[in-house]
Parts: structure tokens; C-alpha cells; sequence
């Protein structure tokens, strides 16, 4: 694994030597990569190896936490699970609970005493910045998510939603992985889990899977996703549940995620059968 977290370091340099070092402002990266590659998690070690490149340079480290921020995976905020401090930090969904739309931005104090010029003032200004309802609510989701320690909470079930999708999941045919951390997990669809090979996009499985969710007694949302192995094939389901969710409810969701997936396999293998 060092080995590994090396070569990357050892990439991402060069990448700064190809386009000048002089003309990169920053890095930027999820710490758990949401709906894009499916709850990739980085790799130990990653992420102090990418901070000591952008030192090294001078560039900024930004760390995008829309979707795994705010205690979804486990810790208030997901970079605290990797030993490094951003310089810029995106948040959003987690802030207001989904109850509001709302966003916002973390800025380190590298950043503001730069854009402040000497004056003390770091002025900036967004349409709806400061909304007074919209704040209002997300104050209060932050109050409950506190007083009930619900981000603890997180972490504890979370460690339950993956020893349940695991033991339910890890010699399923075409579960090629498991990954995610917290309340964040997703479940990657293959032909066979020996070659890992993605199913041809035409198949559209990640949304037969969520499709079959919606429709099979009792439901179940998953959020499907598609180019998590090269781009354009690679099929993947999220599996997000709340923080207050319950023991109980956990094995609800797994179970009801198990039926989605074995529902949805047995028309898209004979579709793809007897198109091969």
C-alpha cells in the first residue's frame, strides 16, 4: 500500500511539472468519492502523501464534502479520518439535513489572510447568503445532530451496515465490491466477481436495480450510478440511510436491497444472455 500511495505522489509531481507548477492553484478531491465513483474511500495514507505535493508547490488542497460531509461518514467532517487539514472545504447536504437547500464553504486562514490584503476584511458575497429561514434550519439540524450525538451515532451503525451488506453481499455473483464508510455505502455490479468485468451500458443495470427498488413491497431508494470503472461502463448502487436510523431498520434496508438486486439480475442476465 505505500508502494502504492508513492506512485501516486510520484504522479501527481509530475503533473505539476507537465502543466508548470507556477500556474496550478490547487488540488481538489472528495475524501470519500460520492455519487461518481460510488463511495471510494481513499487508500491509507493517500491524502498526507497529495497535502505534501501541494506544500511542495504551493497549491491548495480542496476538499469537496457536499455529499460525504457533516457526519455522514462518521466524523463531522470526512477529512478528519485521514489526518489532513484542507484549505478550502465544500459543504452542503449534511448542513441542512435535506430539509433546506443550503450550501457553504470552509476557508482556512492561509486563505482569507491572503484575499484580505492587509486590510483584516475578507469580503465576499453569494444571491442568497445568509438566507434567515433557510439558516434557521440547518441551525436546528446542526442543534439536534449535536444533542442527540447522532454523528456518533453514524459511526456506530455504519460499522452495522457493513458487517449486514457484507454478510449479506460478499459471495453474491454479481457484487464485484463493497465499499463506502459511515453511512455511506455502494454496492458495484459485475458479469463475475472474478474478473470484475462492468456490464455493457446499454444493459442500464444500476437503474434496473434502483427501478426494482422502488417498485418491489416493502420499497427501498438506492441512488444508482453509472462510469464508476472507466468512465462510460460500471454500474453501482448508493446506500445512504439517516443517521437516525435504527438497528432494526438496517436490516430492513439490506434486506429489502438483497430482493432489489436478485429481482433486477434475473431479467438483465437473461437480457444479456441472449444478446452475447
Amino acid at each position: 500500500m505505500e508502494a502504492y500511495v508513492e506512485r501516486l505522489a510520484v504522479e501527481l509531481d509530475g503533473e505539476f511539472q507537465k502543466v508548470n507548477p507556477e500556474t496550478v492553484c490547487a488540488f481538489v478531491a472528495e475524501p470519500v468519492v460520492g455519487a461518481a465513483l460510488g463511495c471510494v474511500p481513499s487508500v491509507p495514507g493517500y491524502f498526507k502523501a497529495m497535502k505534501a505535493v501541494c506544500e511542495k508547490y504551493g497549491a491548495l488542497m480542496i476538499f469537496d464534502e457536499v455529499m460525504c460531509g457533516m457526519g455522514r461518514t462518521g466524523t463531522m467532517h470526512a477529512w478528519q479520518q485521514e489526518d489532513v487539514i484542507p484549505d478550502i472545504q465544500t459543504i452542503a447536504k449534511g448542513l441542512g439535513g435535506g430539509y433546506v437547500p443550503i450550501a457553504g464553504l470552509i476557508v482556512g486562514n492561509r486563505v482569507t489572510e491572503a484575499l484580505d490584503g492587509g486590510t483584516g476584511q475578507f469580503i465576499h458575497g453569494q444571491t442568497y447568503q445568509a438566507h434567515p429561514m433557510v439558516c434557521a434550519a440547518a441551525l436546528e439540524v446542526q442543534r439536534i445532530i449535536q444533542k442527540q450525538d447522532l454523528v456518533t451515532e453514524a459511526r456506530g451503525l455504519g460499522r452495522l451496515l457493513e458487517s449486514k451488506l457484507r454478510e449479506t453481499f460478499a459471495t453474491h455473483p454479481q457484487v464485484g465490491n463493497i465499499r463506502g464508510r459511515g453511512l455511506l455505502w455502494a454496492l458495484e455490479f459485475v458479469k463475475a466477481r472474478a474478473s470484475k468485468e462492468p456490464f455493457d451500458p446499454v444493459l442500464a443495470v444500476a437503474m434496473a436495480v434502483h427501478n426494482e427498488g422502488i417498485l418491489q413491497v416493502p420499497g427501498i431508494m438506492m441512488y444508482p450510478g453509472v462510469g464508476s470503472a472507466d468512465g462510460r461502463k460500471g454500474d453501482h448502487i448508493i446506500i445512504a440511510p439517516p443517521y437516525t436510523v435504527t438497528a432494526e431498520e438496517i436490516e430492513m434496508i439490506v434486506a429489502a436491497a438483497r430482493k432489489a438486486v436478485d429481482s433486477a439480475f434475473k431479467r438483465i442476465l437473461a437480457v444479456d444472455r441472449s444478446t452475447s
